[in-house]
């Protein structure tokens, strides 16, 4: 006895892809816009604290996330241009930008986890502070932002996979222009039946000039 292979009907795989495109493209805007967001916040907030021998006394020192390293900011405003250009391209330049946003977000991540541990900004502030270019900083510690500025990181990250995925589903810009390239053709005129005062006043309603001289 044989089977029947049952066949996916092409208006439910139609259906089916637009519904992903969907989705993917609300997913990915919100985890791009919330990543960006998050990153440039976290940037902002202290990274690390020590202190510094200054006269005999303990001088408290404290650095930001822009202070120890610049390039999650910096990558974040990449991946929020990367966002919008995914819209104004197709094709192969879809995939290149979309590959950009992917590898914003995998930067973030890798320069945030590195300056989770790095002490060199408060080293220098040490010797500023204390005029001793060799001093560096006491009982250093940091805080819980470089990690949150890796989740911003890991939002645009997957914001850039989900472009790279389904980018090709989402929609484009301008709807002025055919998948080619090329312009919709404009619509021609009805013609016009000089024996006929309604369509006179169509013609003239359009400014066109009924007469044909």
């Amino acid at each position: 006895m044989g089977y029947v292979t049952a066949v996916p009907h092409p208006r439910s795989e139609t259906a089916g892809s637009a519904r992903a495109g969907r989705l993917s493209l609300a997913v990915a805007l919100l985890c791009g816009a919330l990543g960006a967001a998050v990153a440039l916040l976290a940037t902002r907030q202290r990274w690390a604290e020590g202190t510094a021998t200054v006269a005999g006394g303990a001088f408290p020192l404290t650095a930001k996330g822009s202070d120890v390293t610049g390039v999650p900011a910096a990558l974040a405003v990449v991946g929020l241009a990367a966002l919008v250009a995914v819209f104004a391209v197709r094709r192969a330049g879809r995939l290149v930008v979309a590959g950009l946003l992917a590898l914003s977000g995998a930067g973030i991540v890798a320069a945030a986890l590195l300056g989770a541990s790095d002490g060199s900004a408060l080293d220098e502030q040490a010797a500023q502070a204390s005029g001793d270019t060799s001093a560096s900083v006491a009982t250093l510690s940091h805080t819980a932002w470089p990690y949150v500025a890796a989740v911003g990181g890991v939002l645009i990250l997957l914001a850039g996979l989900l472009a790279l995925r389904y980018g090709r589903l989402w929609p484009a810009m301008s709807g002025r222009y055919e998948r080619g390239g090329a312009p919709q053709p404009r619509r021609k005129a009805p013609a016009v039946d000089p024996d006929r005062p309604e369509d006179l006043w169509k013609a003239l309603d359009r400014g066109e000039d009924p007469t044909g001289a």
